[in-house]
């Protein structure tokens, strides 16, 4: 993957030369080389915010009422765990921040979730049902607000960046509901 990046601009600057447009593209890679450090400030501003605001749930004890309230259903989808397990928390944690759309808070957590079903389960040499399960969920999770990419179409100049949220939730559960057929259906044939 790392050599993408170098092919697409050989690429590029033979085309250039070739077509006598090489001004141009040193004009395009001058230009959205300064969009894309826009994009990135503004995304680590988004961060940022929904950062705090999960820290905030943390302190207030709002994610812990979330955790409790979502800890009955989850436990029917994570069969096996115990209603106490730390790996619950930690999966409902990351289920609530993927909800939200934040992606990049939800991995640390996802990450820790993983850590605790292997050790919970004693999953060393091949993951668990409900390793395999949180994997899918994360991949490919419903998000409610989807917070980043709004962001990204906000920084990119939409004018009503949230205007996708009916197509986002559509194909996120279609997304989410064939994923979990699919490891549902190759779990049996383990």
């Amino acid at each position: 993957m790392g050599k993408l990046p170098i092919f697409l601009i050989i690429c590029s600057t033979v085309y250039g030369v070739k077509a006598g447009t090489l001004p141009s593209v040193a004009s395009a890679v001058t230009e959205c080389g300064g969009a894309a450090v826009s994009l990135v400030i503004g995304l680590s501003g988004v961060m940022a915010v929904w950062g705090g605001l999960i820290n905030i749930a943390n302190r207030s004890g709002f994610s812990a009422l979330l955790t409790k309230t979502a800890k009955p259903i989850i436990c029917k989808i994570f069969k096996g765990l115990n209603y106490d397990s730390a790996a619950l928390n930690a999966i409902t944690m990351n289920i609530t921040a993927n909800l939200l759309g934040l992606g990049n808070a939800a991995t640390p957590l996802g990450l820790k979730a993983m850590k605790l079903l292997e050790e919970e389960e004693g999953a060393a040499d091949r993951p668990s049902k409900n390793m395999t399960l949180l994997a899918v969920i994360n991949a490919c999770s419903i998000q409610i607000i989807p917070t980043t990419v709004a962001a990204v179409r906000s920084g990119a100049g939409s004018k009503s960046p949230m205007e996708i949220l009916p197509c986002v939730l559509a194909v996120s559960a279609i997304s989410l509901s064939v994923a979990l057929l699919a490891a549902e259906v190759l779990e049996l044939g383990r």
